[in-house]
């Protein structure tokens, strides 16, 4: 168990879990942090609990990127972000809505009215905003052009749709852009701050897009069929608040196409007439709409958009095993140094053959030919010296040129994540990059066994 979710994974929840739980802390410590005034309502969502997925996805992809940085103080604060969002429009939702109940609380406008229910939710953005500013112009535009998509796509769905737009496909785009959008940001954030690489950001961004998608189809028909206890209001809430979800949709999309049978035309009329507030009419509504075929093909919908974001992680592994070669040239370099600031240049001399110096500056320029190339082995061949852009990867590894001469004693420039490549022949470096890159896939395979738990434990709740 991974916070709400009953992943089945259970060196997953070793790493996951203490850093979600700081999350937890730290989340309720911002929604507090006020006076007496502001603290009740800024506090009232989050302390009614949730699901805190979309921090989960956080931590989950951030296990695709460095170790050390997985569940590090950035990664935290970008889950306590993506959270905060999710609350503040909540509250916005709630007040537009009218809705009673939230989490099976009182919603924060019938306690506080609808104002204090709106500025509460724009001091959650800020604040979510100032934790975001920390992370970098990347994050701060992710999470501005994230905050767009929110508003516009709650804009779609209040507002008219144009004559003769698909109702249904622009219902998705309503749902991509209402709820997709910040589950996306939530799963890119992970990869971003942990260096995973743009190729893994991109994977997985489209992963949270798709999976947002099937989790709102399976809130509408949870809508329709899910237990009223469990869901904190009561079945058939969206109808009556006038929203048109996706088993109504279905309806008016054959109805245009001419092609609505009796049964359907029978549940259309009785929204269009009859009086919703009442809950038998209601509740008759329900009863309609669970027996006709609009849900079990809400359903399916459901599960083809959470298959479509697995089927995005075909690339995942080699996008992040090519991330991690990125970061482990990266640490060669900055632990090898320029020219004579290695430790390499001052303490041993390799290519005795040759005649090159190892960090002295011959052969250093821009690391040409140095590095890990493929892991098996890295500057072979041309005389290369352990400068800017080369490192041997232990004490002993032999570095230099051609033959691969050999090393004076104490020679080593730097390990970086003490599982690079060094330069020349030395098999040892090779070996250990090797190893770093197959703990990587190991570690990528793992993740996405959790990605596509996440993704099936969302929709199979609506089933």
């Amino acid at each position: 168990m991974i916070g709400s979710l009953p992943l089945d994974a259970p060196e997953l929840e070793g790493a996951l879990s203490p850093a979600l739980a700081a999350i937890e802390a730290r989340l309720l410590e911002v929604v507090s942090n006020a006076d007496e005034t502001i603290n009740p309502p800024t506090s009232h969502l989050a302390e009614a609990g949730g699901k805190r997925l979309r921090p989960i996805l956080t931590l989950l992809t951030a296990q695709l990127g460095d170790p050390a940085l997985a569940a590090g103080e950035q990664v935290r604060d970008a889950g306590v972000a993506v959270e905060l969002t999710h609350i503040a429009t909540l509250y916005h939702d709630d007040v537009m809505d009218d809705a009673p109940l939230r989490r099976g609380a009182p919603s924060a406008q019938t306690v506080w009215g609808n104002s204090a229910a709106i500025l509460t939710g724009d001091v959650l953005v800020a604040r979510a905003s100032q934790l975001v500013a920390a992370l970098g112009p990347e994050a701060v535009l992710a999470h501005a052009k994230t905050f767009e998509r929110l508003c516009m796509g709650q804009l779609h769905e209040t507002l008219p749709r144009p004559a003769g737009t698909d109702p249904v496909a622009h219902y998705i785009q309503v749902l991509a852009d209402k709820t997709g959008s910040l589950i996306a940001v939530s799963a890119r954030y992970g990869a971003m701050l942990t260096g995973a690489g743009r190729a893994t950001e991109r994977i997985v961004e489209a992963f949270g897009e798709r999976i947002g998608v099937a989790f709102q189809l399976a809130d509408d028909c949870l809508d329709l069929v899910g237990d009223p206890a469990a869901l904190g209001k009561t079945p058939g809430t969206d109808l009556r608040e006038g929203v048109d979800t996706m088993p109504v949709l279905l309806l008016r999309q054959a109805l245009a196409a001419g092609e609505l049978d009796a049964a359907g035309q029978a549940i259309l009329s009785r929204l269009s007439t009859g009086d919703l507030g009442d809950d038998e009419v209601l509740a008759d509504v329900v009863d309609r709409l669970r027996s006709h075929p609009v849900l079990a093909r809400t359903q399916q919908m459901a599960m083809d958009w959470a298959r479509e974001a697995v089927a995005v992680l075909d690339g995942l592994e080699e996008a992040v095993v090519a991330g991690a070669r990125e970061r482990l040239e990266a640490g060669c370099a900055a632990a090898a140094g320029a020219g004579t600031g290695s430790r390499a240049g001052s303490e041993a001399r390799a290519g005795a053959g040759s005649g090159v110096e190892a960090g002295a500056g011959a052969g250093v320029g821009t690391g040409a030919g140095a590095g890990v190339g493929t892991g098996a082995e890295a500057g072979v061949g041309t005389g290369v010296g352990t400068g800017a852009g080369a490192s041997v990867g232990i004490a002993g590894a032999s570095a230099g040129a051609g033959t691969g001469s050999g090393v004076g004693t104490g020679a080593e420039a730097g390990v970086g994540t003490g599982a690079e490549a060094g330069v020349g022949t030395g098999a040892g470096s090779g070996a250990e990059c090797e190893a770093a890159l197959a703990e990587t896939r190991r570690r990528v395979r793992l993740v996405r066994v959790g990605m596509e738990q996440f993704a099936r434990l969302l929709v199979d709740r609506a089933a």
